[in-house]
């Protein structure tokens, strides 16, 4: 098993009893007693459990479906997806991938005349009825939680893109930089970020600070942000520093 697929069924198995010993990590995950332990050492750096005598108790952010996610602060995702649909130009061409954030840019896309390439099935299927945007839909391995297409084929299609934009959401960030929730999305993420002029992260303020399982890329890898009112000023500064865009998204 993956490094990134044993982290995911540990917390999986954590967050399903609350609290999980050793033996039961170890026999789920078909490891040693001390891989789980370097695991859950790094589970809890990220604040997704805390270890206790023997194993480990969740204390994280649930490890949800698609539908819960999309509930998770509406809102603020949808001014984000509207001021970031501002920037697209007609007839530019962009990449979406498959976050709930950029779901939201591309409810706010339809109608509009562009040039779309997407792993996401649900994003494809708002477009794929309106005749005057191109529509491109990436194959590969679909992520059942997500309706994305990740993996090797989408790698590999993604060679023979060029966009103006990429729109990105992201499961958190920090210092180090981009985040995401296992190594198939990040690896065709990365290739997504080669593939645009310009790379867009979409994100409401509650992903600042906070980390997940696989590291995307750094802050030198992005060129703006657009977020909602609740990011602090810290994090403006930190952005600021870092050469990136900032754009409010007013409520």
């Amino acid at each position: 098993m993956l490094l990134d697929q044993r982290r995911r069924s540990i917390l999986q198995l954590i967050e399903k009893e609350g609290i999980a010993s050793l033996s039961q990590l170890a026999g789920q995950s078909q490891t040693s007693e001390s891989t789980v332990r370097r695991d859950l050492e790094y589970l809890e750096r990220i604040g997704q459990v805390r270890r206790t005598r023997g194993g480990a108790e969740y204390v994280g952010e649930s490890i949800s479906g698609l539908d819960e996610r999309f509930a998770r602060a509406l809102p603020e995702k949808q001014s984000v997806g509207r001021v970031a649909a501002a920037l697209v130009q007609p007839g530019e061409a962009i990449l979406l991938d498959g976050g709930t954030t950029t779901y939201e840019v591309a409810k706010q896309l339809v109608g509009r005349k562009f040039q779309v390439v997407t792993n996401s099935i649900p994003v494809a299927n708002l477009f794929a009825s309106q005749p005057q945007i191109e529509l491109t839909l990436l194959g590969g391995y679909v992520y059942p939680k997500t309706g994305v297409a990740l993996g090797p084929v989408t790698v590999q299609a993604l060679e023979h893109v060029h966009v103006r934009r990429l729109f990105m959401s992201v499961g958190g960030i920090t210092g180090r930089g981009l985040f995401n929730s296992n190594a198939l999305l990040v690896e065709t993420e990365r290739r997504m970020i080669a593939a645009a002029e310009e790379v867009v992260v979409v994100a409401d303020s509650s992903k600042f600070g906070r980390s997940a399982l696989a590291h995307l890329c750094g802050l030198e890898s992005i060129q703006r942000v657009v977020v909602d009112e609740g990011i602090s000023e810290e994090w403006k500064k930190t952005l600021a520093d870092a050469g990136i865009a900032v754009t409010i998204a007013e409520s």
